[in-house]
Order: structure tokens, then sequence, then C-alpha cells
């Protein structure tokens, strides 16, 4: 996965796989909400996701069940230490003061990130 980022449709249709764990073309398909791309669309993504080393699969005659190889916890922190390194000079303490500043957080989630804070 080293530096592999996933398009928009392409980290869709991974959402859609980490949540369901596994499962063939028409199962992914019908998670997906409406409009819906077409058939073919969701196809040719599944063999780019395989390509890109995000996804495997299993044969069962001409079907294919397909699988995540990466978690959705890896593909967040291979994200958020890219956009850390791109947009915040790689500094954690300005990656957080950005959200914290940009973000209406609750007197809870302040709490709460403090807490985080004073566990480490």
């Amino acid at each position: 996965m080293k530096d592999k980022h996933l398009t928009k449709l392409e980290l869709e249709t991974m959402q859609i796989l980490w949540k369901i764990e596994q499962g063939f073309l028409n199962d992914i398909i019908n998670n997906i909400p409406e409009p819906r791309p077409a058939y073919t669309t969701i196809s040719s993504m599944m063999r780019i996701l395989v390509d890109k080393g995000f996804v495997s699969f299993e044969a069962f005659g001409k079907s294919f069940r397909y699988f995540p190889l990466v978690s959705q916890e890896e593909y967040t922190n291979f994200f958020l230490k890219s956009a850390k390194k791109t947009f915040f000079d790689n500094s954690a303490l300005s990656l957080i003061s950005f959200f914290v500043k940009k973000e209406q957080m609750t007197d809870k989630e302040k709490e709460e990130l403090i807490a985080i804070i004073n566990e480490k």
C-alpha cells in the first residue's frame, strides 16, 4: 500500500467492503446508495483495487468473492500521516490544532480530547 492513495470512488467502495467484510460484486453494489454506478464501473473498480493491493478475491467459478487486504484503520493511519506530512509540516500538534480551531467541538469532545492526551 506504500504511497497509494485511493480516489473518491475507490474509497467509497473500500468503505463498503470494510463494512461487509467480504462479498460478491452484487453484495458490494447493493450497499452503494442510489444512484448506483453501473455494474461494469464497480467491476472495474474492484480490478483496480486488486491491482493496487487493497483487495483480493476467491474465485467461485466465474464469480469472485472480494475481501480487503488493508484494514480501514491501516488506511486511515496512512492517510492521516500523509496529510500531516503534506499540509502540517509533519507536526501532529499543527494537525490537531487545525481541527480544534476549524471544527465546532462540543465541550464533551474537548474533554475527551484532553483525557486522551493525558492518557498518553
